[in-house]
């Protein structure tokens, strides 16, 4: 997914499947709808159970739903919510907000402003349950998994991964083998334009939508509809508000009638929500921590990709080993520096062979 720089802006409205090199977009392929993709390091891709009726409801209820598998507090975070992956269950994508801005800025600037932003990882082929489509390039290996998400990892750190994610079958869609890992090639069906045709996800959502430009003279036109919009609608919230009014109570009736029937001598003449909540079951187990926890680190060690090698990860507990064979004296710390710097809490020690163990828990 690589292509060859542009030396202008893209004309206004350009179509084609843009990549980011050096903070600038760079085109991958011609065809196709507007579509820029982004360094899947720095996007946490979910999935994520969400039995709710509508859109709107799913967007309001994301941020209790992976409030526990994220680090990053929710308000230095945007998700976007992405395609149904299982009745459901749906794709998520989580990025933080200062990235969120640097990325519509680029693509702004390079006259993408209405190209859809999507993790590099989905432009890969979706494999069968249990497997993943592959491609490694400029020292980084992309992975999208058989559940539907992906993530990309320093390729120092992929055969780990893949020992730690069960050793799934790999299919190399790319010209570069993925380190010695086992592999079967296997070329796409489709281009690169048409899987993205409709992504599984678009990050150009809430606060950061795509917006199209309007004339004053319908801005004005627009104006007008709203307003008589607005005094129609303030007749009718008044009568919808004594209608609701009526319904609730006789809800909260129905729903009183039932919970008698179901449990017997449950106090519901006070506060109903309440005394509904203490009947459910508890949540279920959290998701696990291995995809939010690998996609951290492997972020936090790009910069050391050509100095470090993984010998072994492991996932037990909700915290993540990496043995990192010896190198330099320094090494150690430079580890310990780059967790740092990427906001990774970690313990870093030296084996007395030289060897260097990270953990980090969730």
């Amino acid at each position: 997914m690589t292509g060859q720089a542009i030396s202008d802006t893209a004309e206004p409205g350009a179509g084609g499947v843009w990549t980011l090199s050096g903070g600038r977009p760079i085109i991958a392929e011609p065809g196709g709808p507007a579509t820029m993709l982004v360094p899947s390091e720095s996007v946490l891709l979910l999935a994520v159970d969400l039995p709710l009726a509508s859109r709107a409801k799913r967007i309001a209820a994301l941020p209790f739903a992976i409030e526990d598998r994220i680090a990053d507090p929710l308000d230095a975070v945007h998700i976007a919510l992405g395609a149904e992956l299982a009745p459901q269950r749906y794709l998520v994508a989580v990025v933080r907000h200062a990235l969120m801005r640097q990325w519509v800025e680029a693509a702004d600037a390079a006259g993408l402003g209405h190209a859809a932003l999507v993790p590099d990882a989905l432009a890969l082929p979706l494999p069968e349950a249990g497997e993943w489509s592959a491609e490694a390039a400029g020292g980084r290996v992309l992975v999208r998994t058989g559940d539907g998400t992906g993530f990309a990892v320093a390729s120092a750190l992929a055969g780990p991964a893949w020992e730690a994610a069960g050793q799934p079958r790999i299919w190399n869609v790319g010209a570069t083998p993925i380190g010695e890992l086992p592999q079967e090639p296997r070329t796409p069906d489709d281009a690169l334009a048409e899987r993205l045709f409709v992504p599984p996800v678009d990050l150009r959502q809430g606060a950061y939508a795509r917006r199209t430009a309007i004339g004053n003279h319908w801005l004005r036109r627009l104006g007008w509809i709203a307003a008589a919009g607005i005094a129609a609608h303030t007749v009718i919230a008044a009568a919808d508000t004594v209608m609701l009014r009526v319904i609730a109570e006789r809800r909260a009736e129905d729903t009183r009638a039932v919970v008698a029937q179901a449990a017997p001598g449950t106090n519901v003449s006070g506060d109903l929500r309440a005394s509904v909540a203490d009947l459910l079951p508890p949540p279920g187990p959290a998701g696990s921590a291995f995809v939010p926890l690998i996609t951290r680190t492997s972020r936090a060690l790009a910069p050391l990709s050509s100095a470090v090698t993984a010998r072994t990860m492991r996932f037990e507990g909700n915290a993540l080993t990496l043995e990192l064979d010896p190198g330099d004296p320094g090494l150690a710390e430079r580890v310990r520096g780059a967790l740092r710097a990427g906001g990774v809490p970690a313990e870093v020690t030296a084996a007395p062979d030289g060897a260097i163990r990270v953990t980090v828990r969730a």
